[in-house]
């Protein structure tokens, strides 16, 4: 599928990534860029004004935008996983309603999580009367958004409900503190009454029941991405130092057999990281086509498919963190400068590392080895309340 619109936004993004980080500027005009470009409605049938693109397909291009800039990917995560849920065939109106809304150019950000409390009993509520209130943090895209999804409870239900972001009631601040990933908007979200159209409350389990998988994937997607980069301005770097160590074994670094086998390195673990992340995405390809398709008995399949991507997220989280640690092995001490901004590789992989922690899906994996213990999907508490 040629996909080339989008290589100059691309490209831009990358020419401009390094002067958005040290100056802390939401890419507000990127998002849109790629947004009016048709980006966020790839995976909506070509009937229906998207592409029809396959996960594989659209993860290829997902890791080339991290590349880029780590911090794109991660805005449209919320967005990626709200086309997945519009995609099933169920409720079909609302749905359908929906696709149409993407279709159009709509961005579409999230808040879900709050500090303080539990998932199963957060302080968002919908009333009876469809008004959301409620305020919610690590809301990452919602700052650049049209629409924003909401987790709540509308009396013992779970819901989700989707807000006009420019909607009296509706606040959204930039105020992440991360170390990394410093432009995602992944603030606080704040609704005081907002109005929610029938058509925009869902219950949570209506949902892709995939969905997991596919967030975690984007995860994924944007950590090959950030070793990909790490790569690209480790090698320009080389390929520029002028000076040499006087134990080394060239005239320049770029001579020098010992900083060239760093710089093999670290292309090696951007390569097999890469590779491993499109391996999951086309493991979850059946799996998403029957769901969309109507297919009920899918919970074997899901379960592989959500394995394959754990497994992943174990390799890949070591492969980014030892690629952007290394490369500063083939550099110097000026290396160290923060004008070079290299540090924020790590930095970004580190704190994209630290959303869905390895240690838990290194434990489900083993389970599901040993004792064919299937992977908790699709937040089980929440299923359980719904019972």
């Amino acid at each position: 599928m040629n996909l080339d619109q989008f290589t100059p936004i691309i490209e831009r993004i990358r020419a401009n990534a390094a002067t958005r980080e040290r100056d802390r500027t939401l890419p507000h005009d990127d998002v849109r860029a790629l947004a009016e470009t048709g980006f966020g409605a790839l995976r909506l049938p070509a009937g229906e004004g998207g592409r029809g693109i396959s996960l594989a397909g659209f993860f290829a291009l997902l890791i080339h935008l991290g590349a880029a800039d780590s911090n794109l990917p991660q805005i449209w995560r919320n967005h990626i996983a709200f086309v997945e849920d519009r995609l099933q065939p169920a409720p079909a109106g609302r749905n359908g309603h929906w696709r149409k809304v993407i279709a159009s150019g709509a961005v579409v950000g999230g808040a879900w999580s709050e500090r303080g409390t539990t998932f199963d009993n957060p302080n968002t509520h919908l009333s009876p009367d469809g008004l959301l209130t409620g305020t919610k943090y690590y809301s990452t895209g919602s700052i650049f958004a049209d629409w924003i999804s909401v987790a709540a409870k509308q009396g013992d239900d779970h819901v989700i409900a989707v807000v006009n972001a420019t909607a009296p009631g509706v606040e959204v601040v930039d105020d992440w503190s991360g170390i990394g990933q410093r432009t995602t908007g992944s603030g606080t979200a704040r609704f005081t009454g907002v109005e929610v159209d029938d058509r925009g409350v869902f219950p949570f389990l209506d949902r892709a029941p995939y969905q997991e998988a596919v967030y975690q994937l984007v995860h994924l997607a944007t950590l090959a991405g950030t070793a990909r980069a790490a790569r690209d301005d480790l090698v320009e770097a080389v390929r520029n130092r002028t000076r040499a160590y006087k134990h080394g074994l060239g005239e320049t670094a770029r001579e020098d057999a010992q900083v060239l086998a760093v710089v093999g390195k670290v292309a090696a673990l951007a390569y097999a990281a890469e590779a491993t992340v499109l391996s999951a995405a086309r493991s979850l390809d059946p799996v998403a086509d029957l769901a969309i398709a109507g297919e009920d008995d899918l919970a074997t399949p899901i379960h592989r498919a959500t394995i394959a991507v754990y497994e992943a997220q174990g390799a890949v989280t070591e492969l980014v963190l030892q690629a952007t640690t290394l490369l500063y092995d083939a550099l110097s001490s000026s290396a160290l400068d923060e004008s070079t901004l290299l540090d924020r590789h790590w930095r970004n992989a580190r704190t994209i590392t630290s959303h869905n922690p390895r240690i838990y899906k290194d434990r489900i994996v083993g389970n599901w080895h040993v004792n064919a213990t299937p992977p908790s999907l699709g937040f089980d508490r929440a299923r359980e309340a719904a019972s």
